[in-house]
C-alpha cells in the first residue's frame, strides 16, 4: 500500500444531486449532512435537489461542497481508509483542514458559510468571472494578462492549464490574444474573480473570523495553496491569504509526491483534480472518489 493523500476539490465541480448516494449508503456521511443541516437548515436538500443555477451561487456552493466533501472523507475513514497527508483546491483546503484537525467539523462548516458569504459579497461588487487557459505556458499567460488591466493569472493547475480571474468586460480581448497565441479558453462555473485582488477585502474579513475561532496545528501534513508547502505558520493566515492569492496546485502536488505521497484520492463530486494530477505526473496514482470506492467495494 502506498502513501495516500486526500485532495479536496474546489468550486466548479458541483452538480445537482451531489452527495445523495453518500447520504443513503454510508452512516458516517449521513451524520455529516445532519450536522450541516443543524447549523444551516436545508443544506443537504440544496445538495440533493438544488438547481445548477442555485448551486453556482458562491454562498450556496461553498457550504454544499464542504458538506459533500466532508461526508465523503468520513465515509472513507469509516471504511478504514485514512490519509497520510491532505490538501485542497481553494474551498477544498477548508475541508482538508477539518480532516487534519485544524478545527472540528462544526466550526469548519460555520467558517465555510462565512467564507462563502464574504466571497459572494465581493463578487457582487463587480461583474467578474474566471476561465481556464489551455495550451499556453505560465509565462505566456502572465504576459497576456499583463496587457489587460483587471485580469490576473490565478491558479497554476497543471502543465498547459492556468486559470485567470478578472473583469468580464476584459475577457473577450484576453480570449482573442490567447487564441492568437495558440491556446484556448474554457469558462469556469463560478461567479467571481476568485484568488485575485478582487477578493482582498474578503480575505481580510475572513482572517478576522478565523482569528476568533479555536484553530490547532494540523495533526498530519496539510499542504497550503498559498505556499504549496506543508503548513509552517498560523493556519489563519494561510487560509485567508489563499482567498486573494494564486493557487499553486502543480507545485503543491509535486511537493506532496516528493514527500512520499503516491496515491491521490480526489474527495469531491467530480474528477477535475484527478485529471490535473495525471497531467502533473503520470507516475502518480490518482482516483476520483467514485473510482476509489468502486475499487474498495470490489475487493
Amino acid at each position: 500500500m502506498g502513501k495516500i493523500a486526500f485532495v479536496f476539490s474546489g468550486q466548479g465541480d458541483q452538480y445537482p444531486g451531489m452527495g445523495k448516494a453518500l447520504f443513503e449508503k454510508y452512516p458516517a456521511a449521513a451524520r455529516v449532512f445532519e450536522m450541516c443541516d443543524s447549523i444551516r437548515p436545508g443544506t443537504s436538500l440544496q445538495c440533493f435537489e438544488g438547481s445548477e443555477e442555485e448551486l453556482k451561487e458562491t454562498a450556496n456552493t461553498q457550504p454544499c461542497l464542504f458538506a459533500v466533501e466532508l461526508a465523503a472523507a468520513r465515509a472513507l475513514m469509516s471504511l478504514g481508509i485514512f490519509p497520510a497527508a491532505a490538501a485542497g483546491f481553494s474551498l477544498g483546503e477548508m475541508t482538508a483542514a477539518a480532516v487534519c484537525g485544524v478545527f472540528d467539523d462544526e466550526t469548519g462548516f460555520k467558517l465555510v458559510c462565512m467564507r462563502g458569504a464574504l466571497m459572494q459579497r465581493e463578487a457582487e461588487k463587480s461583474d467578474t468571472s474566471m476561465a481556464a487557459v489551455l495550451k499556453c505556458s505560465p509565462e505566456k499567460v502572465e504576459e497576456i494578462c499583463a496587457g489587460h488591466s483587471g485580469v490576473y493569472p490565478v491558479n497554476y493547475n497543471c502543465p498547459g492549464q492556468i486559470s485567470v480571474s478578472g473583469l468580464s468586460e476584459k475577457m473577450p480581448g484576453l480570449f482573442k490574444d490567447v487564441k492568437e497565441a495558440g491556446g484556448r479558453v474554457v469558462l469556469i462555473k463560478v461567479k467571481g474573480a476568485f484568488h485575485s485582488p478582487f477578493m482582498q477585502r474578503a480575505a481580510e474579513d475572513f482572517y478576522k473570523e478565523l482569528s476568533r475561532a479555536e484553530l490547532k496545528e494540523p495533526a498530519l501534513p496539510l499542504y497550503s495553496d498559498y505556499t504549496a508547502l506543508p503548513y509552517r505558520e498560523a493556519p489563519a493566515r494561510l487560509l485567508s491569504k489563499q482567498i486573494c492569492s494564486p493557487v499553486r496546485w502543480e507545485s503543491l502536488i509535486r511537493n506532496m509526491a516528493a514527500d512520499g505521497a503516491d496515491i491521490f484520492i480526489e474527495i469531491g463530486p467530480g474528477r477535475t483534480l484527478t485529471n490535473m494530477i495525471k497531467k502533473i505526473d503520470a507516475q502518480l496514482k490518482a482516483y476520483s472518489l467514485e473510482e476509489y470506492l468502486s475499487e474498495v467495494e470490489s475487493c
